[in-house]
């Protein structure tokens, strides 16, 4: 993605919106002695001389902070006919957000606007919170920013590109990520930056200039990475990779991988490490996961046999599954490993990952919806059709709480999809990026089998119902006089029932729970824990939870 010339072409309200920052700016000067200027920076900027429309206005201001001059600005504009600013916003300083100064936000003309003095910084070497921040020129606000083509301004006065760097033009139009400064000056000020840099390179395509590459792999570099940088910036970063309408999850994981970043970002404390059942497997593992992932889901497939339509559709299920997706396949190096968490409970380390090294909690689903698909991998593997009361096994396994939960966004095709791509890792050749064509195939027809034949028995409807008859009227039904721990137990057998019998009525389901009673078929009798397959749910099944015992 280049830009096709270098000048911006506004629209009608940006114009309107730049002639007002223009006046004010005017009136200031002549009714009360105040002389400063505005310019717009940053994505704004980048993304109109891409030719891409942006709402994102940060208006820099010479000599002058945000919040006064976007009460000038609030008194200007409501002088005039037809414009109206009701009220200022104020954003107090968080710098571990990365606000290092207050700002001020308003609205005009429906655009939102966020005012902030243009300034300069200095770091200790242990932060990425600026020790001292100034007013400064735009070169200095220039060259404190991550990259150059987002170090450009819009000058609203003489409505003209500003690039103080001298290289954040050039390298928009080659399609170029450089540091303003010297890379390793840049990261080690906010090692924050290496990941925006990784971010916007997949974004746009741009390639990572080579002592960029080299900074970003330097292990003091990586050190600051895990050390001066809050968890929660790192995961982030991770999460704007993974989702938006201009992503490139793949792309970012390909830089990712060969940046050697992986251990930075995933950084999951050694208190839990040191408990692991085993030791992650390589990277690598994690791209050859979401290369396949690319391929089935998002390409045009060259293997012999194509994806089932199903499948291929479970990737849009909804919007918050290809980036759980492929954040999943990043985590693939640690499938199978478990570890002991508080009380004894046991834990996946890709949930650790998640929890603890870039703590994106459960927005996407991620935290309760990965764990969930490794867990699901597990049960899908090689899943096969046939065989005695085929219905019965396909339509529990489908329905298992890890394989289909709208509570973690499971749903049972995206997590044959990603059974699939977890089956096919070990065929993929990083090297040559190519398949076993004839091993792939046999593994896809499989998937393409099971798919059509629960869709033949009508099982993806089935996964979403519920029992047939509630725990009130099993209780009444078999005269209990109270639920009790046995009733899980009894309506996951009606739901058994049910899927043996899909055209069993809810009184033939009554009918046969009395005759199983009569027959002494259902005791109340407590026993081990099994979980209700038709159970949907945000927890586990809990240890000790008791059961009743229905005799076959």
């Amino acid at each position: 993605m280049k830009p096709t010339n270098l000048g911006i072409k506004l629209t009608e309200v940006e114009d309107r919106v730049c002639t007002l920052l223009d006046g004010c700016t005017r009136w200031m000067k002549t009714e009360q002695g105040v002389d400063t200027s505005c310019r717009i920076a940053g994505g704004w900027v980048r993304d109109k001389l891409l030719g891409m429309q942006s709402n994102d206005i940060d208006v820099a201001l010479t000599d002058m902070m945000g919040l006064a001059f976007a009460e000038k600005f609030r008194d200007y504009c409501n002088s005039l006919d037809g414009v109206l600013i009701e009220k200022i916003a104020k954003v107090e300083k968080n710098p571990d957000r990365s606000k290092h100064l207050e700002t001020a936000k308003a609205k005009v003309l429906d655009i939102e606007l966020d005012f902030v003095n243009l300034r300069s910084e200095e770091y200790s070497e242990d932060s990425r919170i600026p020790t001292q921040v100034a007013f400064g020129t735009p070169l200095q606000d220039a060259l404190r920013r991550d990259i150059t083509i987002n170090a450009l301004f819009y000058n609203v006065h003489s409505r003209e590109v500003e690039d103080h760097t001298g290289k954040g033009l050039e390298d928009l139009k080659n399609g170029i990520v450089r540091t303003p400064l010297a890379p390793r000056e840049t990261f080690m000020d906010d090692p924050l930056r290496v990941l925006r840099c990784v971010r916007f390179a997949s974004r746009f395509g741009f390639s990572l200039v080579p002592e960029l590459q080299a900074a970003a792999k330097d292990a003091d570099i990586q050190f600051a990475l895990r050390t001066k940088i809050s968890r929660e910036r790192v995961g982030e970063e991770l999460d704007k990779m993974m989702k938006g309408k201009r992503r490139n999850p793949l792309l970012s994981i390909q830089i990712i991988n060969d940046l050697s970043l992986s251990t930075s970002i995933f950084d999951i404390p050694t208190a839990i490490t040191s408990k692991f059942s085993g030791l992650p497997g390589q990277p690598s593992l994690g791209l050859a996961a979401a290369s396949i992932l690319n391929i089935l889901a998002e390409s045009e497939s060259s293997f012999l046999v194509p994806l089932h339509p199903t499948l291929k559709a479970s990737f849009r299920h909804e919007l918050s599954t290809p980036p759980r997706l492929y954040l999943a396949s990043i985590l693939t190096p640690y499938r199978h490993i478990t570890y002991e968490g508080i009380k004894g409970r046991m834990h996946s380390a890709p949930e650790a990952a998640i929890r603890d090294a870039v703590k994106l909690g459960v927005q996407n689903h991620y935290l309760d919806g990965i764990p969930a698909l490794f867990m699901s991998a597990d049960l899908l593997q090689n899943p096969q059709i046939g065989g005695e009361k085929e219905r019965v096994r396909m339509g529990l396994l489908l329905r298992d709480k890890h394989v289909h939960n709208p509570y973690t966004g499971s749903y049972w095709a995206s997590s044959l999809l990603f059974s699939l791509v977890q089956e096919l890792v070990p065929l993929w050749d990083g090297n040559t990026k190519l398949f076993d064509e004839k091993a792939v195939s046999d593994r896809i027809e499989v998937y393409n089998t099971f798919v059509a034949r629960a869709e033949e028995l009508n099982l993806h409807e089935a996964v979403d119902a519920n029992p047939l008859l509630n725990g009130k009227v099993v209780v009444e039904l078999l005269e209990a006089g109270k639920p009790g721990p046995w009733l899980s137990k009894v309506l996951a057998d009606v739901v058994e029932w049910q899927l043996e019998y899909p055209d069993g009525t809810k009184d033939d389901c009554e009918q046969w729970l009395k005759a199983a009673h009569s027959a002494g078929k259902i005791s109340f009798a407590v026993g081990p824990t099994r979980a209700a397959p038709a159970k949907r749910g945000r927890g586990d099944v809990r240890e000790g939870q008791k059961k009743s015992k229905v005799e076959p």
